[in-house]
C-alpha cells in the first residue's frame, strides 16, 4: 500500500476516536477504502469487537487482503455469512476482532442474543448513501443503540449525488444512523487541494474528432432523444418532468429516475408512454455503443432493434413499436451505420467472382485449354482489396474507430520515449547505473471488459505499417465473416418466426468460445461442400448457373410502406441474399467461414504442437515490463491497489473517467520522484465529453448542496420517537371486565419467520415499538396473536404462488391451525396501488393448475387480462377457505400500522407454540436451527418429517451424520431405513 497523504491523516485524526460517532462524505477516487482499512487496523485487537456492515463480497476480499498487507493476519478480517452455524457465530463474536457481517445475519443474531451487543466496540457502515428507514442497517443501529450507548458508529460514503433527492436527505440518513456529526471532503477542499497539487502528473490531453459517419449518427441519436423527451413531457403534463433533458439522459440512472417519477401512476399511463420510457434507455445505450462498439457490431445491434420491433419473442407481429424508428433521424442512423461497414449496389448483385473464387486452379485450367487447343480471351485481373469470399457486389468499407489509430500512435510514442531513455542511460556510465522509478508497463484503462477485449484484439493483429484508419483491417475482415454468417441466421430465424439473436463477439472454433453445431447441421454442411466440389467449372472460367448468381427470394414490394420501419425491407432482402450467397459458395459451414483465413491451409496438429513445445517461452513465458501493455477496465477502489503494485509511468485513459483521474493524482502524490505521464483521450464535441463534464458539475453541485444543508441542519436532542405517556398507554389492557384498567407487564411482540428478514417489514415493526422475535415457522410468516396468523405476499410473489399452487397449501395449513388466517398482499412504496401492473410481470405466462382462469360466454375482451385473471383466482381462494381474510397494503408502512391495529386488545403469541404448529414433535427444536441443514436431511431416504427433529437432536452437523458407519445410522433410524439412508449417502443407491 502506498503511503497516506496529508489529507488522509487529517481525516483519520478527526474520526479515529473510538468514543465518537460520525459520518464521512468523501469525493470519489480519493482513497475512501484506504481510510477504512487504516481505521480497521487501528481498532484491531482481541479485546475489541468491531463489525463491518453493508460491504459487498468484493469489498470484503479487498479489505481483507489490504489488512493482511498491513500486518493484520492473525486472524485479520473474518467474514461471517450463512455458512456458519449459530453456535459457531456466537463463539466467534465472543473471541473479538474484526468481522464483516451480512446485515440479515447480524439482525437475527442481535434479536436472538447470539451476539453480546453490550460488548460491541463499534460498527462501521459502508455505503451510507443507501440508508433509509426501510433497510436492515437502520434496524441494526436501533438494536445496537438500545443496549449499547458507549460504542462508536462510523458511516462512510463517496456517492454525494445519491444524497440530494428528497427533503433534507442528509438529515434523514443521520437520523436513521443516530449520528450528530458529519465531515464533508469534496475535491475542492483546501486540504485536499494542497496535498494533490504539490506533485502533478504530466497530462497529455488528446481530443479526437469523430468520423463523418459517427458524427451524423451521433447528431441523429441526440435528435431522437430530444423528440422522445418532448413527447414524454407532452403526454404527461401533470408530472414534474422539468429535469428531464438530454444532458441528464447521458447517465445510467436517468432511466431509473424517469421510471420512479411515473411509478405512482404507472397503471394509468398509456402504452405509448411506457414505450417512450423504454426508448430513452435504448437511445442512451446507442450513444454509448456508437463510441465503443466496432461498426459491424453496432450495425448488427441496430438490426436486432428493427427485428425486435417487428416480431415478438413468440414470433407474432409486434403491435406497439418505438415511435423514434419512424423518424427521418432513425433512417439516417441505420443508413449511415450500414455505410460504415459496407456498401451494396443491389442485393441481387451479390454474386461469386469465379476468378477470385478459383484462383488456385488457374494454372491447371490454362494447361487444359492449351492441350485442347482452345483460346480463351479474358481481361487481366486486377488486385482487389476485398478477399475472395466477399460477394462481388459488396464493397467492404469497414471503418475503424478513430481512437484505435490514436492508441497505436500513443504506444509507438511511448516505445520511442523508452528507447531514448535507455540510450541516454548508456551514454553516462561514469555516473553509475541510473534507474528510473516506476515500471515501464503501459496501463490502458477502458470503461468495460468488452472494450478491453476489442483493444486487445486490435493491438494483437494490427498492421503497424498500414496507413491510419486501416491498421485493423485483418480484425475487421474476420468480424465481417462473422457478420455474414450472423446475417444469414437472422433471415432464417425471421422466416421461422423466432426472435433475433445477438451478434457473437468471439465465435472461434477450438478457441475460448465454441459455437455448438448439431450433427444434422454438420452433415448438411459436408453435403454442401461435396456438391460444390463435384461441380465442374464451365469453359471460359464462368461458374455454373447454380452458383453464379444468388436467386433473389420473394420479398415484399420494394416500395416503402408508410407503416414499415426504416430499413426493414432492405435489411431482410440483404439477409436473404446473404443466405443464398453462402449456400451457393458452400461457405455456410461455420468451420470454413469463421475459422479458415484466405491463406490458411489444413493444420498439421502434430507439427503445431511440436512448434508450441519448442517455442513455449515465446508463447507462454513471462514478458518484460517494456513489452507489456496491460488493458484493464475501470473498477472501484481496487484500482488504487493496481496502481501501487504495477507502478506504471505511462497511463493511457482510453475513455475519460473523473474518478480514475483523482486516483492518478493520489498515486502521483504518494510516489515522490516518479515521472508519470497520462494520455487522456476523449471524443471532442460528443456525448462522451458532455457526460464527463456533466459528471464533474453534478458532483460539485451535490457537495455544495450538502454543505448548505449541514450549515442549516437542525438535529433533535432525543430520538426516542415517543413520549412517556404513549409508552404507558401501550401497556394498558382494556380486556378486564367493568372497564377496570391494568398495566400489562408483557410488551407487544410479533413472531417473524426467518425468511421474512429479507423484507423491510420486520424493521418497521421494530420501529413501531413491537418486540420482533425471529423463529423458524412452518405455518405463516407473522404470528400476531394466538389466533391470528399472517402470510405476506408481494405482488410478484403472489403471482408465482398462484402459478405453482404453493399458496393453496399455505392457506390450507393456516386455516387448520389458526382461527383467523390472514393473507396480506403488500404493494411497494411509491408505486401504483393497483393490480393492473401485473401485466408488466414477465413470469405470469404460466397458468395456475390450482385456480385456472374461467371465461364466461359473451365475456368482454378484457376478461382475460392478467389483472382480471388474478382477481378471479383470489375469489376462488376465498370461496375455498371461508375463514381466510385478505388485507391490501399500499406499502410496508401501512402493513406495520395494520399489524398494530390487529394486535390491539389481544393476547400476545407464544413463540414455542408458534414453532410447534405444523411440526410433529419437539416444539422447542425450531428456535435458531439451521433450516438449510434440516432441508438437506429431509431429502435423505429414511428421514421423514416425523423423525427429522430426533435425528437433529442426535447429531451436531450433517457432516457428522454422513461420516457415521452403518451401525450408527441404523441405531438412529432403525435397521431398514438406516440401511437405505447409508447406501444412498455412500453409494448413491436409493431404495
Amino acid at each position: 500500500m502506498s503511503a497516506l497523504l496529508k489529507f488522509h491523516k487529517e481525516i483519520l485524526e478527526l474520526i479515529h476516536d473510538p468514543k465518537s460517532s460520525e459520518l464521512l462524505v468523501l469525493a470519489r477516487g480519493l482513497g475512501l477504502r484506504r481510510v477504512i482499512t487504516t481505521l480497521l487496523k487501528i481498532y484491531d485487537s482481541p479485546q475489541s469487537l468491531v463489525l463491518l456492515v453493508n460491504a459487498t463480497p468484493e469489498e470484503e476480499s479487498e479489505i481483507g487482503e489490504e489488512l493482511g498487507i498491513m500486518g493484520c493476519r492473525q486472524p485479520g478480517l473474518r467474514v461471517v455469512d450463512f455458512e456458519l452455524a449459530s453456535k459457531d457465530r456466537n463463539s466467534l463474536y465472543n473471541g473479538g476482532g474484526l468481522m464483516s457481517v451480512t446485515s440479515r445475519i447480524l439482525v437475527v443474531d442481535m434479536l436472538q442474543n447470539h451476539i453480546p451487543i453490550d460488548m460491541i466496540t463499534g460498527i462501521m457502515v459502508m455505503h451510507a448513501e443507501k440508508i433509509s428507514p426501510l433497510v436492515l442497517e437502520a434496524f441494526i443501529v436501533r438494536l445496537y443503540r438500545e443496549k449499547n450507548k458507549k460504542g462508536f458508529l462510523k458511516a462512510f460514503t463517496d456517492q454525494p449525488e445519491h444524497i440530494t433527492s428528497g427533503l433534507s436527505p442528509l438529515k434523514s440518513i443521520m437520523k436513521e444512523l443516530q449520528l450528530r456529526t458529519v465531515h464533508i471532503y469534496p475535491r475542492f477542499h483546501e486540504g485536499i487541494k494542497q496535498s494533490l497539487e504539490r506533485r502533478r502528473a504530466d497530462v497529455v490531453e488528446l481530443s479526437q474528432h469523430l468520423t463523418e459517419g459517427m458524427a451524423d449518427i451521433h447528431q441523429a441519436i441526440i435528435q431522437c432523444m430530444t423528440t422522445t423527451l418532448s413527447e414524454l413531457k407532452r403526454s404527461n403534463t401533470s408530472l414534474d418532468l422539468d429535469d428531464f433533458n438530454v444532458d441528464n439522459a447521458y447517465f445510467r440512472q436517468f432511466d431509473v429516475i424517469v421510471r420512479k417519477q411515473l411509478d405512482s401512476v404507472w397503471h394509468r399511463v398509456g402504452l405509448a408512454t411506457k414505450q417512450l420510457v423504454n426508448d430513452l434507455g435504448t437511445l442512451r445505450r446507442l450513444l454509448y455503443y456508437l463510441l465503443t462498439y466496432d461498426p459491424l457490431q453496432f450495425h448488427a445491434y441496430l438490426e436486432t432493434i428493427i427485428s425486435s420491433n417487428t416480431t415478438t419473442a413468440s414470433g407474432s407481429a409486434r403491435q406497439h413499436q418505438s415511435p423514434w424508428l419512424f423518424t427521418d433521424a432513425a433512417n439516417v442512423i441505420f443508413q449511415t451505420a450500414k455505410r460504415r461497414c459496407y456498401t451494396i449496389s443491389s442485393p441481387t448483385d451479390l454474386e461469386v467472382d469465379a476468378a477470385e473464387l478459383d484462383a488456385e486452379d488457374e494454372d491447371a485450367w490454362e494447361a487444359l485449354y492449351e492441350m485442347e487447343g482452345i483460346t480463351v480471351s479474358r481481361e487481366p485481373r486486377t488486385t482487389k482489396k476485398n478477399p475472395k469470399w466477399v460477394p462481388k457486389g459488396m464493397d467492404a468499407v469497414l471503418e475503424e474507430l478513430p481512437k484505435w489509430t490514436l492508441l497505436a500512435d500513443i504506444i509507438k510514442e511511448i516505445e520511442g520515449e523508452r528507447m531514448r531513455e535507455e540510450s541516454t542511460n548508456q551514454k553516462l556510465p561514469e555516473r553509475g547505473t541510473y534507474f528510473l522509478p516506476g515500471s515501464n508497463t503501459v496501463l490502458v484503462m477502458t470503461s468495460s471488459t468488452q472494450t478491453c477485449s476489442l483493444l486487445n484484439e486490435f493491438l494483437s493483429t494490427m498492421d503497424a505499417n498500414a496507413p491510419a484508419g486501416s491498421r485493423g483491417r485483418a480484425m475487421m475482415l474476420r468480424k465481417l465473416k462473422l457478420y455474414l454468417w450472423w446475417k444469414s441466421r437472422l433471415a432464417e430465424r425471421k422466416q421461422d418466426g423466432k426472435a433475433p439473436i445477438g451478434l457473437p463477439i468471439k465465435p472461434t472454433v477450438g478457441g475460448d468460445e465454441i459455437i455448438e453445431i448439431s450433427e444434422a447441421l454438420k452433415k448438411k454442411d459436408r453435403e454442401k461442400v461435396e456438391r460444390a466440389g463435384s461441380r465442374r467449372r464451365q469453359r471460359g472460367g464462368a461458374p455454373s448457373a447454380e452458383i453464379g448468381r444468388a436467386t433473389p427470394a420473394p420479398v415484399a414490394s420494394s416500395s416503402k410502406d408508410k407503416n414499415s420501419l426504416s430499413g426493414e425491407l432492405e435489411m431482410m432482402e440483404e439477409a436473404t441474399a446473404f443466405t443464398q450467397f453462402l449456400e451457393s459458395t458452400a461457405q455456410s459451414s461455420i468451420g470454413s467461414l469463421l475459422v479458415m483465413d484466405d491463406d490458411q491451409q489444413v493444420l498439421d496438429f502434430d507439427l503445431q504442437s511440436q512448434q508450441i513445445e519448442n517455442q513455449f517461452d515465446e508463447n507462454f513465458g513471462l514478458l518484460t515490463p517494456e513489452e507489456t501493455v496491460l488493458i484493464r477496465a475501470y473498477s472501484d477502489d481496487s484500482d488504487d491497489r493496481v496502481l501501487s503494485e504495477i507502478n506504471p509511468r505511462f497511463i493511457v485513459m482510453f475513455e475519460p473517467n473523473m474518478e480514475f483521474i483523482r486516483r492518478i493524482e493520489v498515486y502521483r502524490s504518494a510516489s515522490p520522484g516518479m515521472g508519470v505521464r497520462v494520455y487522456h483521450m476523449i471524443y471532442g464535441n460528443s456525448c462522451e465529453e458532455h457526460k464527463y463534464l456533466a459528471s464533474i458539475r453534478r458532483e460539485k453541485e451535490s457537495f455544495e448542496r450538502l454543505i448548505r444543508e449541514k450549515a442549516n441542519m437542525v438535529l433533535t436532542l432525543s430520538d426516542d420517537g415517543t413520549a412517556a405517556g404513549d409508552s404507558i398507554a401501550r401497556l394498558i389492557s382494556t380486556r378486564q371486565a367493568g372497564g377496570r384498567k391494568q398495566l400489562s407487564t408483557q410488551a407487544s411482540q410479533v413472531i417473524v419467520d426467518m425468511r421474512e428478514f429479507r423484507s423491510t417489514l420486520p424493521s418497521l415493526l421494530h420501529a413501531a415499538k413491537h418486540l420482533v422475535i425471529p423463529a423458524t415457522l412452518t405455518v405463516g410468516d407473522y404470528i400476531l396473536s394466538p389466533d391470528i396468523c399472517v402470510e405476506r405476499k408481494s405482488l410478484s410473489d403472489l403471482v408465482q404462488s398462484f402459478t405453482s399452487g404453493r399458496l393453496y397449501t399455505q392457506c390450507e395449513l393456516m386455516s387448520v391451525h389458526y382461527k383467523h388466517p390472514v393473507l396480506l398482499i403488500e404493494f411497494e412504496e411509491d408505486k401504483a396501488f393497483s393490480l393492473d401492473i401485473v401485466s408488466d410481470l414477465k413470469k405470469y405466462a404460466k397458468q395456475s393448475s390450482k385456480f385456472p382462469p374461467k371465461k364466461k360466454s359473451g365475456a368482454g375482451p378484457d376478461d382475460n387480462t392478467p389483472s382480471t385473471s388474478l382477481q378471479s383466482k383470489l375469489v376462488l381462494l376465498t370461496l375455498t377457505f371461508s375463514r381466510l381474510r385478505l388485507i391490501w397494503s399500499s406499502s410496508p408502512y401501512s402493513s406495520a400500522e395494520i399489524f398494530t391495529d390487529l394486535k390491539s386488545n389481544r393476547f400476545e403469541p407464544d413463540v414455542h407454540k408458534a414453532i410447534a404448529v405444523g411440526a410433529e414433535e419437539d416444539p422447542e427444536a425450531g428456535t435458531g436451527v439451521n433450516t438449510a441443514a434440516e432441508e438437506v436431511l429431509r431429502c435423505l431416504p429414511g428421514i421423514t418429517a416425523k423423525n427429522v427433529k430426533y435425528v437433529m437432536s442426535r447429531i451436531h452437523t450433517v457432516r457428522d451424520f454422513c461420516e457415521m458407519n452403518l451401525e450408527g445410522v441404523q441405531e438412529i433410524l432403525g435397521v431398514e431405513p438406516g440401511k437405505k439412508c447409508y447406501e444412498f449417502m455412500h453409494r448413491g443407491e436409493k431404495g
